[in-house]
């Protein structure tokens, strides 16, 4: 069997057709209805306590931390009051001995240090004022609660929300495994470390990063209205959207605004289809799902991903070194290599290490589209010591990334098509004022034609359409966690104003 012929075996497993799509969004929206009715469904549908998105207009200076996956960003936001703001920001990788730490403390003890050390160094002025005044006060009481700046915490993982700033942490994700953190409020574990540093930070909310992307989005949305979801597609994969407080019928506890007749529900929708219903399931989405830290649950993210693509990749690429039948990354002689060199694979080859296979290199696969693949073959030599690979190798490599690319593109398309759908507003968009989406992540923005790829899907699907694909508007909600938790902190400091007239 030749190479093409094999790859083409291959890459036809990872085909999602049109009646997949649809199925997969009915599917979700029967998962996402029972979410709002019950706790303890696949599609966890988490109260966010977030009654409304902002309009542009809100001003002030406010903090944000983020600890989305394998890094920590301290930021400071300045919203300008006309959907501008000003951002500075520090980010430093989570030590990987941290993601498995024996206890929260250790965590969260380092989380607060990297808040001191940027206050340090972008606002000293207000950082020195607080010791100096600390060490002359009896006790921290004695401060004015102005002193302080309020701070959204963007969680992002699964949090059993319990008020805008409270939280009890329900299982890890993307690596990170910390068993001693479970149930526990995150919230309150991070100020702990904070007070223990002494540091004039108040943790005002808890946002996790889809919430944060769909308040950034509705700030500085282009259009009269906001948005109505903020997704993520990155190392992970989430929604939050804005559900009709008449829909959701399961019990709400702690105090939120009835006003506006509505609030923002986190879907985690990481974990859709956890029973593999409508999901699509390869011999490697099994092997991948097997190995990982959390076998049997996150099953749409393992398909969705960019933590999980490249390994998807890998697994199927080694199984096709593996074949006898077929010539891949090897040669028998140089004639058969247009570069005039024998192919070869180093022992020391990633392709043979777990998660050895980086995402990025499908985005490099998926941009080369010269005749010779050259981009493609210097980046399999120098990341994958595949040392002079064929054309035909890079080929076959470009045709599985591809297959895999897409089908969590289309998938991505499921989610984004059964929230619409749910929220009912194709019926009012116009071209001119679209149904607005913020996005973020690894994936929309530097995947080449991943949007594309997800409006393709959006147009097959019904109740969508041609033209409901049309109104709507797929957009980047840049620095969606930091903004959106400065925003969303701005709403707790109004909850707390109202409280105390």
């Amino acid at each position: 069997m030749s190479l093409a012929t094999e790859t083409a075996v291959i890459a036809a497993k990872f085909d999602y057709t049109d009646e997949d799509v649809n199925r997969g969004v009915k599917e979700f929206l029967r998962q996402l209805g029972e979410g709002l009715e019950k706790d303890g469904t696949s599609l966890s549908q988490i109260p966010t306590y977030v009654t409304g998105v902002p309009n542009g207009t809100e001003k002030g200076l406010y903090m944000a931390v983020d600890l989305g996956g394998t890094n920590f960003r301290v930021c400071s936001i300045l919203l300008n009051g006309d959907t501008t703001f000003n951002l500075t920001y520090s980010k430093v990788a989570i030590p990987k001995e941290l993601m498995v730490a024996k206890t929260a403390e250790e965590l969260f003890a380092f989380l607060a240090k990297q808040i001191e050390l940027f206050l340090q160094t972008h606002h000293e002025d207000h950082f020195e004022k607080h010791v100096k005044r600390r060490m002359t006060e009896s006790s921290p009481e004695g401060f004015k609660d102005e002193h302080h700046f309020r701070l959204g915490f963007t969680f992002s993982f699964p949090v059993q929300q319990l008020g805008i700033n409270k939280g009890t942490l329900i299982r890890w994700t993307k690596g990170f495994d910390i068993p001693d953190a479970i149930g526990k409020d995150v919230c309150a574990l991070l100020q702990t470390e904070i007070d223990k540093l002494g540091l004039p930070v108040k943790v005002a909310a808890l946002v996790n990063d889809t919430v944060g992307t769909l308040m950034a989005r509705s700030y500085s949305s282009p259009g009269k209205t906001g948005a109505v979801l903020g997704a993520i597609f990155g190392t992970g994969t989430n929604g939050a959207y804005v559900e009709k407080l008449a829909n959701l019928k399961k019990p709400l506890s702690g105090e939120y605004d009835k006003s506006t007749g509505e609030m923002v529900i986190n879907t985690e929708w990481g974990s859709f289809d956890n029973q593999l219903s409508v999901l699509p399931n390869t011999p490697w989405d099994i092997a991948l799902d097997r190995e990982s830290v959390n076998p049997g649950i996150q099953m749409y993210e393992k398909r969705v991903s960019g933590m999980f693509l490249g390994e998807i990749l890998r697994l199927a690429l080694l199984d096709l070194v593996k074949n006898d039948k077929v010539s891949f990354f090897r040669d028998e002689n140089s004639g058969s290599n247009d570069w005039k060199s024998t192919t070869t694979i180093a022992s020391e080859s990633s392709i043979y290490k777990q998660w050895g296979l980086d995402t990025s290199i499908m985005s490099v696969a998926a941009a080369d589209n010269t005749p010779e693949l050259s981009t493609l073959r210097q980046e399999l030599d120098s990341m994958l010591h595949v040392y002079s690979p064929a054309i035909d190798d890079a080929q076959a490599f470009k045709t599985i990334s591809g297959a895999i690319g897409r089908r969590s593109a289309r998938l991505s398309a499921v989610a984004i098509a059964a929230i619409v759908l749910q929220t009912g507003g194709l019926s009012t968009a116009t071209e001119d004022e679209p149904i607005d989406i913020g996005v973020d992540g690894s994936l929309v923005e530097h995947y080449p034609y991943f949007r594309d790829m997800i409006y393709e899907a959006l147009r097959v699907i019904d109740g969508v359409g041609e033209e409901g694909a049309k109104r709507i508007r797929i957009g980047i909600a840049k620095d969606g966690s930091g903004v959106g938790a400065a925003l969303i902190a701005l709403v707790a400091a109004g909850m707390e104003k109202s409280k105390s007239n």
